[in-house]
């Protein structure tokens, strides 16, 4: 191991990371993404520093499969746009780089300073030190360089994946208040990665619950996704009702979370997810959305009401049931014709407005009359060609 250090304002060297090689983390670099290796690369050739951050070295290093991996980098966002050709700008206050792939985007985002940038202020732009410490979990605060091999660890963090436990880099006092969707994150990574929280932080946990509140229905929808997603919606959900966020996310769901037709449901959800991620593909929302309401989905008999008035009838239920989350449309009609379906019932083609498929090029293109098939066609040139022709006749007149 070894040890970064910096000058303090009395000339002194104080250590500020430990630094890991390849025989201490055990790493295998052909679990990192070809795609993300080489932006590295890339990066690195102009001077700039660039490292893998965040949930893929955590999960490398619990030995599962990442599936995003995202970059941390010196270079500013400009910068990054410049040097590569399927770099796409994004966000107003904190702008960040998507490099786009065929199957995939790679996030890259600059080094912040954790103040916000102002006209006279200082720039929310920083080092690398900075950039760690104002990061969420130390879990979540380790950075991988994949060309040297090398782990840089600011926070402590190896020693907490050493004795399993989950802890803010934030001060407690302000953490889920400036963002309380940590509070989710943190029982999820605790009921996926088997770590312990600790007792303060499970005490602030409860007392900013209700800080859920404010957040926006989108990140909220976001993130009860990648809880269905994740394999482990059971045990999670279970976690968010015993520390009291389940009534903030899911509030008409979590009366029933405790039922055991409920539960029964998400351990199969749970089940079918796993197999997805075995065959190495993605399970559909609509599945994970028809997991969540069906035990709670109340259906009519045969002959109250028409095929259409039933589909209609629980296409409501279930945006009830899940509210505030707001999925799409297209997802939640899935969810409904499973549910239907699975009870025996007809989903009539017309209920699926969000299932039509867009019409064939052959379709979209305007059919002809007898004579516009006639018409010769107009040969179109380009402006270039114009000119050079103007050129030449006068040249020629």
């Amino acid at each position: 191991m070894f040890i970064r250090y910096r000058k303090n304002n009395n000339g002194l060297s104080i250590p500020i990371a430990r630094i890991y090689d390849k025989s201490e983390h055990h790493l295998d670099m052909h679990d990192i993404d070809y795609d993300a290796v080489w932006a590295i690369k890339k990066l690195k050739q102009t001077g700039a520093q660039a490292f893998i951050v965040g949930g893929a070295v955590r999960d490398l290093l619990l030995g599962s499969k990442p599936k995003d991996f995202d970059i941390a980098t010196s270079a500013s966002p400009r910068q990054v746009q410049r040097l590569f050709w399927n770099a796409r700008v994004i966000g107003r206050r904190f702008k960040l780089v998507h490099l786009t792939f065929r199957d995939k985007i790679i996030e890259v985002s600059t080094f912040r300073s954790g103040l916000e940038a102002s006209e006279h202020g200082p720039s929310m732009y920083g080092t690398i030190e900075q950039d760690a410490k104002r990061r969420d979990f130390t879990i979540n605060s380790l950075y991988l360089d994949p060309i040297e091999n090398l782990i840089y660890d600011f926070n402590d963090s190896m020693e907490d994946f050493k004795k399993c436990r989950i802890r803010s880099i934030l001060p407690l006092s302000n953490t889920f208040i400036e963002d309380p969707v940590r509070m989710i994150r943190a029982i999820k990574y605790a009921e996926t990665t088997s770590f312990a929280l600790g007792w303060d932080l499970k005490r602030a946990i409860r007392s900013h619950a209700e800080e859920l509140e404010k957040v926006p229905t989108s990140r909220i929808t976001e993130e009860v996704t990648k809880i269905l997603a994740s394999g482990e919606s059971l045990s999670i959900i279970r976690a968010l009702q015993k520390y009291g966020l389940l009534v903030h996310l899911l509030p008409c769901l979590s009366m029933y979370a405790r039922y055991p037709a409920f539960e029964n449901s998400l351990r199969l959800l749970d089940e079918a997810v796993r197999d997805s991620k075995k065959a190495n593909r993605d399970l559909a929302k609509g599945q994970m959305f028809k997991a969540l309401a069906k035990p709670v989905i109340v259906l009519q008999e045969q002959d109250e009401l028409t095929a259409e008035e039933r589909f209609r009838d629980v296409f409501r239920q279930i945006k009830v049931l899940i509210s505030p989350i707001t999925p799409a449309n297209y997802d939640i009609e899935e969810a409904a014709s499973m549910i239907l379906r699975e009870a025996g019932f007809t989903v009539p083609k017309q209920c699926l407005k969000a299932h039509k498929p867009l019409p064939s090029i052959s379709q979209r293109r305007k059919p002809q009359t007898e004579q516009g098939r006639n018409k010769p066609r107009r040969k179109v040139r380009s402006r270039a060609v114009q000119e050079v022709e103007k050129t030449e006749q006068s040249a020629m007149g």
